[in-house]
């Protein structure tokens, strides 16, 4: 299966780093295709310019944002691994979105009804963050993360999401914890999945 991962976070010694590593050794004992687009590594721009607005309108785009929408045409399955930071994804990572996942190739509105027009790919998304599920659920923080970023992005754009895991308390994870997200992202890739 091709398997794209896109991947932010600036710091090769983090917790995201070491997710994003255990996914590709994973695919790649399972002799997937595997290709990975390391925002900060790239040096994405992720500002929408005015000029990005008009062209996305009218079917074109920047040659760097034809790139990776070439990669996102290419896989089956989409991995998204960044931290959640002030309660969102990094602002490279929401860019991202922004930039690639645009009108007319992630979505469109047909006489006024919107349509993903990635259907047929699947995701998994994988956030870290500070805060413990416990406080998150008793402020409705777990719900609107989902809500954001589930719905409004990638199931909005056709995206079969097939799970969306959350690690928390990452700043203070122990050998231990981390031994079993490490377990956890291993089970979720290895269970059955088919493509549309």
């Amino acid at each position: 299966m091709k398997h794209l991962i896109i991947y932010a976070h600036p710091n090769a010694g983090s917790l995201n780093h070491l997710i994003k590593q255990t996914v590709v050794n994973i695919l790649k004992k399972e002799n997937h295709e595997v290709v990975i687009r390391d925002l900060y590594e790239l040096n994405f721009n992720p500002v929408l310019s005015l000029e990005d607005m008009a062209g996305q309108r009218r079917g074109q785009v920047d040659t760097l944002i034809g790139e990776e929408q070439k990669h996102i045409e290419w896989a089956e399955t989409i991995t998204f691994i960044y931290p959640i930071w002030w309660t969102g994804m990094p602002a490279i990572m929401k860019g991202y979105i922004d930039r690639v996942m645009s009108y007319g190739f992630a979505y469109r509105y047909d006489q006024g009804i919107q349509k993903g027009l990635l259907v047929g790919k699947q995701a998994f998304v994988i956030n870290t963050h500070g805060k413990s599920h416990a406080e998150y659920s008793a402020i409705g923080m777990d719900t609107a993360l989902r809500l954001t970023s589930d719905k409004g992005i990638y199931t909005y754009c056709g995206l079969d999401l097939k799970h969306h895991l959350f690690f928390d308390k990452a700043d203070r994870a122990t050998k231990e914890i981390v031994d079993r997200w490490v377990a956890e992202i291993e089970e979720m890739y290895l269970q059955p999945v088919t493509v549309c």
